[in-house]
């Protein structure tokens, strides 16, 4: 059995998987009491083989959950980090440590699943979009704050942008609660619209969107370029760098 950990900046996801398929999964709020969540869930796992993670937080949630692995699977974890290539996805970046590891998982899972060429949209706290060639070459992307961050943001610079409740996106708002969401969620739409239109010659013509994350089916209805829904990129890569890239380790 491998646990493949997916540390995102809302949440922890996991699935335990072998070689017939996923065993077992869940997710953890880090608002939630994350130990105690994990230690219940992962006693009842078969003995793992290798646990790999793939973090885009800070050192003290990833030491929080690597002392649960060890504590209830006797095992540590090993922390994928972006490399240059592997899997056959090649980096775009000039400095490809800096390329966030899930960005590049899900680019892995993607490629591994003959999906490229394509733009991976990731939406959550923020808003990633990457080129990946029919060949496996990332040819870069751009990263822009997610639909609920920019309303957060755009609220917290204001005084007097102060809806009561929830908008929702609409073509002419005729309320501030709408107005700023749908002024938002739009923006996210258009970036999408405009990275598409302008990576679609190397890309070979009209690329396929791969919209994952947690706002993925939201803003997916927004945009009108062909567009499917690919979730749990993160984990879904995990599982190919732990087939190809990293060997199981052998139980003791």
């Amino acid at each position: 059995m491998r646990l493949l950990l997916d540390l995102g900046n809302t949440r922890l996801k996991w699935s335990a998987r072998d070689d017939t398929g996923e065993l077992a999964h869940g997710a953890v709020a880090w608002s939630e009491p994350v130990a105690d969540t994990l230690r219940e869930a992962w006693g009842a796992l078969p003995p793992a083989d290798a646990v790999l993670g793939a973090s885009v937080v800070d050192d003290a949630r990833e030491t929080l959950v690597a002392a649960q692995v060890t504590a209830v699977l006797s095992r540590e974890v090993h922390w994928v980090r972006s490399p240059v290539a592997a899997c056959g996805v090649r980096s775009g970046y000039s400095e490809p440590e800096r390329l966030g590891v899930d960005r590049f998982l899900a680019m892995v899972a993607a490629h591994a699943e003959g999906r490229s060429p394509c733009v991976l949209v990731g939406v959550g706290t923020a808003l990633t979009l990457d080129a990946l060639a029919g060949d496996g070459t990332h040819l870069g992307g751009v990263i822009a704050p997610g639909p609920h961050l920019m309303q957060q943001s755009l609220l917290g610079a204001t005084v007097r942008v102060r809806p009561e409740q929830a908008g929702v996106v609409t073509t002419l708002a005729d309320n501030t609660a709408d107005a700023v969401a749908s002024g938002c969620w739009g923006a996210c739409a258009a970036l999408v619209e405009r990275f598409a239109a302008q990576v679609a010659p190397q890309l070979g013509g009209t690329p396929l969107l791969l919209f994952g994350g947690g706002d993925a089916a939201s803003l997916r209805s927004l945009v009108e370029r062909p567009g499917e829904l690919f979730a749990d990129g993160v984990l879904r890569g995990l599982d190919v760098w732990s087939r190809v890239a990293v060997p199981p380790v052998p139980a003791h």
